[in-house]
């Protein structure tokens, strides 16, 4: 089987490294620049004119991002050696900044990753210790993870990972994909228990279609799998770091250089 890309357009030329979500009502994307002096921030970008605007100057090294049900940004922000790493929520509207969490059973996080809603409303993120390996976090107090937030309460979900990266759900909510840059693995978890689904180099971004199909950044492109991990294609974007669905079926990619959009044709 192949992946036919229709088209494959530069949308902008921008620092774009994580943390991608589309936003339909304004047609526009938010992303996480690249850090530089130690600082990253959050942007946005206007889909049809390409216009690149700062959000936040300073987002407390801001990576990896998604929308809750009510429109805001949930942000992951590493922190630094004077700033806490945690999960925020941004008000898109107002700019509005509020702390989720910053610490599990009295210890700080790490440094968190990336972020997915779930229908329900709870909140899943990774938190690997990528801060204190890049110098800009103390040493961990906590495990690399998975936690779920939900009613206010944290829960760790599985420590079984080198370096928990990305994080995607089936469209039935039933299997979680883990892609693990420690071990270039993508990790999937059902009621069966886990499993080695596939693996990719430099995997980090990883999302599923509505088809069940996963597609995972690597070196060379998005690699696209189906629901039992057999390759299908690819999407070929070197350096492709992060992606997400637009509208009415774009993928939208990160290469920490420019913003992509890939229409994507039929499968055969």
């Amino acid at each position: 089987m192949a992946l036919h890309t229709h088209t494959l357009e530069l949308v902008a030329r921008t620092d774009a490294h994580e943390g991608l979500v589309y936003a339909a009502d304004e047609r526009a994307l938010y992303f996480t620049s690249l850090p530089r002096d130690d600082r990253a921030a959050i942007r946005r970008l206007d889909v049809a004119s390409g216009r690149v605007e700062t959000v936040v100057a300073d987002a407390n090294r801001a990576n990896g991002m998604t929308m809750d049900h009510r429109g805001r940004l949930i942000v992951c922000e590493q922190g630094g050696f004077d700033t806490p790493a945690r999960l925020t929520r941004l008000n898109r509207a107002t700019g509005r900044r509020e702390t989720l969490v910053e610490e599990f059973h009295g210890r700080p996080l790490s440094s968190p990753n990336d972020v997915v809603v779930t229908r329900d409303g709870a909140i899943w993120f990774t938190d690997p210790s990528y801060g204190h390996l890049q110098g800009f976090r103390p040493p961990p107090q906590l495990a690399d993870a998975i936690y779920r937030l939900a009613d206010g309460v944290v829960e760790r979900m599985s420590s079984a990972f080198d370096k928990p990266n990305g994080l995607a759900f089936s469209p039935d909510e039933r299997t979680l994909y883990v892609t693990d840059s420690g071990t270039g693995e993508v990790i999937a978890i059902d009621a069966g228990g886990r499993r080695r689904f596939a693996a990719t180099d430099l995997p980090d971004g990883i999302k599923t279609d509505a088809a069940g199909r996963v597609y995972v950044s690597s070196s060379t492109g998005v690699q696209v799998f189906d629901s039992d991990g057999r390759p299908v294609g690819e999407i070929p974007v070197p350096g492709a770091v992060n992606f997400a669905w637009g509208e009415p079926n774009p993928l939208y990619i990160t290469t920490d250089t420019a913003v992509w959009a890939a229409e994507l044709g039929d499968w055969t």
